[in-house]
């Protein structure tokens, strides 16, 4: 027999919330990995190959296309299906699970973004970076927490989760509305009706992912030819696959959502997001200087990271609480808030995306970019790491005149 408050979905709920800290926070670290692997050899005597093969053409795309159009779509998927089951079926379910990370997550878009243009005001062409210091690296974050163990409360990694659902989706909102290029209307009209079949899918209770699958492909492949960044394919894919169970099944993680999550997650986990890291990481640093280091983009983007994703989490995290809008994570110091602010400065994986997107075909400022996204980035996790380590927890005291 189940014991009392311990029914079978709140332990599948934790199993599966166990399962998505475990996979990010691990492949958090091979990220960490790979990324130093990619600046050793972009600063080694094979540099020259390595960027040669970024660039090969292959079927009509080159190498880094390949990646960052074709493989980051899977990576959007499965985003895609994190955003859908979260605010269906988890943590974002209802709105008072969603008001504190939804608000930390508008203050961690907006601060970022006000920072770098007022830092690259004097330089227009470096505007359309403003997105690129507004994202947060959930894998490289989780990763950190993971070395951090048992010090950090497991209300904090649901709500540095949950924020960075939220910021996803606010990333997917900012690509589909600001870096879109030219359009053309038989190809969007071709995606629309691909979207349209996927739709039908879903409608008529269609639960084997193949169809899926193949349509999306499809889909995929209009999505590069509209004008449409492809990587929204993925999350226009994931938003029709059913979360309900099959038929004749009884249990939720037997959907088709949660049947393609699980397979997708190792996958994105241990090789999309490390090959795509390697592909993206690699910057040369010779001739590099004080003054190229303090240039307004990679200055704009580091501070964005490092200043304006933790007062923005924080600093709005504190004003819901404060006013009441929402509860302090449970068993967590505000101290400890304060340092999972700072790991919301890790921007790694979608900032690079981002960047890519603003500066296509610029190597110079792709390169200042990654710079900027390294150093906010690695700031962000030492001192986020620092301040959690050193942080004193809640008090039993604390908790019960808070709970009053």
């Amino acid at each position: 027999m189940d014991r009392p408050g311990h029914s079978p979905k709140s332990q599948r709920r934790v199993s599966l919330m166990r399962r998505f800290f475990d996979s990010e926070a691990s492949g958090g670290m091979i990220l960490m990995g790979v990324t130093v692997v990619a600046l050793v050899i972009a600063n080694s005597p094979v540099a020259g190959t390595y960027f040669a093969v970024l660039k090969t053409y292959v079927l009509g795309l080159s190498v880094l296309h390949w990646i960052n159009d074709a493989l980051m779509a899977v990576f959007f998927l499965l985003v895609g299906l994190e955003i859908k089951r979260e605010m269906l079926d988890g943590q974002l379910s209802t709105w008072p699970r969603r008001i504190l990370p939804g608000i930390a997550a508008v203050g961690g878009m907006v601060v970022p973004a006000l920072i770098y243009l007022a830092i690259t005001w004097n330089e227009p062409r470096l505007h359309s970076g403003w997105a690129i210091p507004t994202a947060t690296d959930i894998a490289f974050a989780l990763g950190v927490l993971a070395v951090l163990g048992s010090r950090v409360p497991t209300s904090l990694k649901i709500f540095l989760t949950a924020l960075a659902i939220l910021d996803d989706l606010g990333a997917i909102i900012i690509i589909a509305f600001f870096y879109t290029g030219d359009l053309s209307l038989p190809m969007l009209g071709a995606a629309a009706l691909c979207l349209v079949v996927l739709i039908a899918f879903n409608r008529f209770h269609v639960t084997a992912l193949l169809p899926y699958l193949v349509v999306g492909a499809v889909l995929w492949f209009f999505v590069l030819k509209s004008g449409i960044h492809a990587t929204l394919a993925g999350v226009a894919l994931a938003l029709t696959i059913p979360l309900q169970a099959l038929p004749k099944k009884t249990r939720a993680e037997d959907s088709s959502l949660h049947r393609l999550e699980h397979a997708l997650q190792p996958w994105v986990a241990y090789a999309i997001i490390p090959i795509f890291g390697f592909a993206n990481a690699g910057v040369p640093l010779s001739g590099l200087s004080f003054d190229s280091l303090s240039s307004p983009l990679p200055l704009g983007i580091a501070l964005g990271l490092f200043v304006g994703k933790q007062l923005g989490v924080f600093v709005f995290s504190e004003l819901a609480i404060r006013l009441n809008f929402a509860d302090m994570p449970a068993g967590a110091s505000r101290a400890q808030c304060y340092g999972v602010a700072l790991l919301c400065g890790i921007g790694f994986t979608m900032s690079l995306f981002i960047g890519a997107l603003a500066f296509p075909g610029q190597e110079d400022l792709m390169n200042a970019t990654k710079i900027g996204v390294l150093m906010g980035s690695a700031l962000s996790a030492l001192a986020g790491y620092l301040v959690l380590s050193l942080a004193p927890r809640e008090q039993p005291h604390a908790r019960a005149a808070r709970s009053m």
